[in-house]
């Protein structure tokens, strides 16, 4: 293929003119929306596999993500518990896809119909300054966002946890309650800060609820008046069972390991309201608290409903087994794609339901879809060799604290405890896309295992220049969870 041909993306062959006109516009523009993990393992694999492409000028590849960095979300719960350094559960695009052309910024809008997308490159609370980005290949990979409810009380006193500042902020705030609960001489005021709820069993509430009541239990020891028992660990859940995505003998061991270590685990129970830092459920028990993390699940990221893309009834991008975007009339809609939890790709051992949103599928899909686009280049978007995603069977797995955990094998068994512990880790070490991160992460467990846990509460750092302001005499803003 010459650098002209521009089938993958149907896009306008070359006019007359200078020489440098022409390299212009021969140049075929990959645009992958989102660097998360479909999109940044789509722009690694692609960057490898058009190496020489790219350094001739005939390919450009632009990945445009609101953060310049990777999250990698199952290591969050070991971040919020002290056990990796949170820059280490993150990858910097730059430095991974050298390559490429990185935008630190947020796509507002998709006109797939005339091949633009539009970027806002402001900070938060400036003026939009809107950026036209032309392409001729879409890769459309923005991810998913934390699916609220609208749950009195949520909006001022809930916790996220789908970032890295949410895992540290966490951190920070569960480790400031044991400081409260041990100054303080009020009950209730007391009973409150010992009472963390977590709102949602899937992976990522169980895992971050797990860690955090493994390092709160090791903290308590340098308190003289806190002890574990103190500590009142509540998991609501809305369906029947936890860990919905496991196999029902694991969710049952795992359950039974929560309930063992004295977790309050409420199945079929909903979220009423937590106004005035009082938590009430469906079950009509209601009891303060000032710690609240929402965890119920994910929804598709809001950006493509600013888009002309067909889209399923759960807002995600209607794709082929190849990965293409599903077009009107049922078929690929030419130069458009998408990977991760933003695309509603069949998986053949659900009976053609979606892929679940997960880490898991969007590393997959991502190199297939690279693949895909690197023999769309050379036979055209409707080329032989597009191949259908086939996923192995899911293995899963999650962390209960320190050497304990539960998890797949690829056999089809399972394995709880320690062992399941080390193949938790040995599985996220692999997957981790980055080199440098493997080894740093790796020498965090290390030394975890060498030296005692870190309990120190950093909540400064939220508030960098509160200290700053009060020699101004300004007092800093308490922020929603001081006590009145």
């Amino acid at each position: 293929m010459t650098g002209g041909d521009p089938r993958a993306g149907d896009a306008p062959g070359p006019t007359a003119g200078t020489k440098r006109h022409y390299v212009r516009r021969c140049t075929i523009r990959i645009l992958i929306a989102g660097g998360g993990c479909a999109g940044m393992a789509t722009a690694l694999h692609l960057q490898r596999g058009l190496r020489e492409r790219l350094r001739r000028g005939e390919v450009e590849i632009t990945v445009v993500e609101p953060q310049a960095y990777l999250t990698y979300h199952p290591l969050l719960a070991e971040v919020a518990a002290g056990s990796i350094d949170p820059r280490h559960a993150v990858v910097p695009l730059r430095r991974a896809l050298p390559d490429c052309r990185v935008l630190t910024a947020r796509i507002t809008r998709i006109e797939h119909a005339s091949r633009r997308a539009w970027a806002d490159a402001a900070a938060p609370g400036e003026p939009a300054a809107p950026v036209e980005l032309p392409y001729d290949v879409l890769v459309v990979a923005p991810g998913s966002v934390s699916r609220t409810a609208p749950v009195p009380g949520l909006a001022e006193y809930g916790l996220g946890f789908s970032t890295v500042g949410e895992a540290v902020g966490l951190r920070n705030h569960v480790l400031e309650q044991l400081d409260l609960a041990s100054a303080t001489r009020d009950p209730a005021l007391r009973q409150s800060a010992l009472t963390f709820v977590f709102v949602g069993a899937g992976y990522a509430g169980v895992g971050a609820l797990a860690e955090l009541e493994d390092m709160a239990r090791y903290a308590v020891r340098g308190y003289h008046n806190v002890a574990p028992e103190d500590l009142r660990w509540v998991l609501v859940e809305a369906t029947d069972r936890i860990l919905a995505e496991e196999s029902p003998e694991l969710a049952a061991h795992t359950l039974g390991q929560l309930r063992e270590r004295g977790v309050d685990v409420r199945l079929g129970t909903t979220l009423e309201s937590a106004a005035g830092q009082v938590v009430a459920l469906s079950d009509g028990s209601r009891f303060g608290a000032r710690t609240l993390v929402w965890t119920a699940g994910v929804r598709p990221s809001p950006l493509l409903r600013d888009t002309d893309l067909p889209l399923d009834t759960l807002g995600r991008v209607r794709c082929l087994p190849t990965l293409q975007a599903v077009g009107p009339d049922g078929r690929a809609l030419p130069g458009a794609w998408a990977a991760g939890d933003c695309a509603a790709v069949p998986d053949p051992h659900a009976d053609g339901a979606p892929c679940a949103p997960n880490a898991q599928h969007a590393f997959a899909q991502a190199e297939l879809l690279a693949r895909n686009i690197a023999v769309a280049l050379d036979g055209g978007p409707h080329a032989a060799g597009l191949a259908d995603y086939r996923p192995v069977q899911a293995v899963c797995s999650t962390s209960l604290g320190l050497r304990r955990a539960v998890a797949h094998t690829r056999r089809g068994g399972r394995l709880t405890g320690r062992r399941a512990w080390w193949l938790h880790r040995a599985r996220h070490l692999r997957r981790l896309p980055s080199a440098d991160r493997r080894v740093r992460v790796l020498m965090d467990w290390l030394l975890g295992g060498l030296f005692s846990r870190e309990v120190v509460s950093l909540g400064t750092l939220e508030h960098p220049r509160s200290e700053f302001e009060a020699g101004f005499g300004r007092r800093p803003d308490p922020g929603p969870d001081a006590p009145a």
